[in-house]
């Protein structure tokens, strides 16, 4: 499914997949393993906003972040260490 992104890397949270495009294309996916739909929906609520604080140290490109049901367990700043670690293994910082 996801066969046509460049690099991938898997946290305890998420995964993350990336690919170098020429403008930014986002998504955000919480499966039925994260739990109801309050529970998904906040899952990809944290993803988005770890996006959007950090979206001056992305490139460009298109990405896909996948939620594990870690994420809902840890607090934002756990998070932000290991969304951060897995942009650098993924070479989307800039």
């Amino acid at each position: 499914m996801y066969h046509h992104f460049s690099k991938t890397w898997h946290t305890p949270y998420f995964v993350l997949f990336y690919k170098k495009t020429e403008e930014y294309k986002v998504g955000f996916v919480a499966s039925k393993k994260i739990g109801n739909a309050v529970h998904r929906n906040r899952a990809k609520r944290l993803l988005r906003a770890h996006f959007i604080e950090n979206i001056g140290l992305l490139t460009k490109g298109s990405y896909v972040l996948v939620a594990k049901p870690a994420l809902l367990a840890k607090s934002f700043v756990e998070i932000r260490k290991s969304y951060l670690h897995a942009l650098k293994k993924c070479s989307a910082l800039t």
